[in-house]
């Protein structure tokens, strides 16, 4: 991703705004752990958000391949050298990580990191994160560390506005999140009032049809009549909140940005590695877009859930004059026939009813042993 180092005022003003760019936390984290390494000129760069367990919520990564990053396995525990930054709160500058008395090992699949400078991203008083680089590019004898007193200072004022930047996408999430939390509350209000008293009329109507079949049979064909009427009234109700139940991010955001966030935080609390790609994909009609996002929310709950997949991949591109969205894993896969024999149905039968609805189609491929591919197609975009 770096090319050298860049040096100055422009530098550091560069990465600064980047990091005021984004509002997700992901894309924050991503933009300070690039913005640090070219800046110092680091062969690798991390950034660890402690949890509440002795790990990390989150840990990103810059100079490591997604290959390298599967292979070395599951995120780092809060130990050694990352934990004296989170507890001590203290920078630390090492010629030789590796000769620390606190290091304590690597995955074999781990890069060999030599020469270390780290520093935890504070808040006031809370420490809520460590950034850290390694294996400065510079002509340096062994066992010397080629970063500098300025090196670290530099990244202290990184990491303050990385602090900064860290806490304001936070807070924009949360405001998002209680935003759609208050919608779905006002419109679970509006349904229970619309639809209960639609069902209650229903019922009574109902009842008067029963007692009146046998000795007014003509009155009793009125009231049925009147049955169908209100529980097509109900219908209409319903369907009305659920479009008003579509996805806040969906609206505000796209289907393609919707998609991106959601397997980004997929991809952190599942072991799996969980990826998208949006390619040439214009905006969509609402109905469409919902739908695509809740069969992609579907399949990838099988694929995570169920298959023991390692790798779920999300693609979403144009094909001709339609769009085409695509969940694919490699986990244990199943005999469609099967599992509508034994009246297990994976949520196939409700994206089946998504994809025609709304002018589409849905096509299922799997084996046991050979994966799944969950493939939704629709007019448009």
């Amino acid at each position: 991703m770096s090319h050298g180092p860049r040096s100055g005022l422009t530098a550091v003003s560069s990465a600064l705004l980047a990091m005021s760019r984004h509002l997700e936390v992901r894309d924050v984290l991503k933009t300070i752990v690039a913005s640090a390494r070219e800046l110092l000129d680091a062969q690798y760069a991390a950034l660890g958000v402690p949890d509440d367990h002795g790990g990390f919520a989150q840990f990103v990564v810059d100079g490591v391949s997604d290959e390298q990053w599967k292979a070395i396995g599951p995120l780092p525990r809060q130990h050694g050298i990352l934990a004296a930054m989170l507890h001590e709160a203290t920078p630390e500058r090492l010629g030789d990580v590796r000769k620390d008395p606190r290091f304590g090992g690597w995955p074999s699949a781990h890069p060999d990191l030599v020469d270390f400078l780290g520093l935890p991203i504070r808040d006031g008083d809370e420490v809520i994160g460590a950034l850290f680089l390694a294996n400065k590019n510079c002509p340096k004898p062994e066992g010397t560390c080629g970063f500098t007193q300025d090196d670290e200072e530099l990244l202290g004022i990184l990491a303050q506005h990385a602090a900064i930047a860290l806490t304001n996408a936070r807070l924009y999430e949360r405001s998002r999140e209680l935003t759609i939390a208050e919608e779905r509350s006002r419109l679970a209000h509006e349904l229970h009032d619309a639809v209960s008293q639609k069902l209650f009329s229903l019922r009574l109507t109902a009842q008067a049809a029963t007692a009146l079949v046998d000795r007014d049979p003509a009155r009793a064909k009125g009231e049925l009549h009147q049955v169908a009427t209100l529980a097509a009234e109900a219908a209409d109700e319903l369907r009305a909140a659920v479009v008003e139940l579509r996805p806040a991010a969906l609206e505000e955001d796209g289907l393609v940005a919707t998609l991106r966030t959601q397997i980004q935080v997929l991809d952190r609390a599942h072991t799996a590695r969980v990826t998208f790609t949006g390619r040439g994909v214009k905006a969509l009609p609402a109905a469409q877009e919902e739908a695509m996002l809740r069969v992609a929310q579907e399949a990838l709950h099988n694929a995570l859930r169920h298959s023991g997949a390692e790798h779920v991949d999300v693609i979403l591109h144009r094909r001709g004059t339609g769009t085409v969205l695509r969940v694919t894993d490699d986990g244990g896969g199943f005999d469609p026939r099967t599992v509508r024999r034994a009246g297990r149905h994976l949520g196939l039968v409700s994206m089946r009813d998504r994809a025609n609805g709304t002018g589409g189609r849905l096509t299922v491929r799997s084996a046991p042993g050979e994966g799944t591919t969950i493939e939704m197609e629709v007019p448009g975009g």
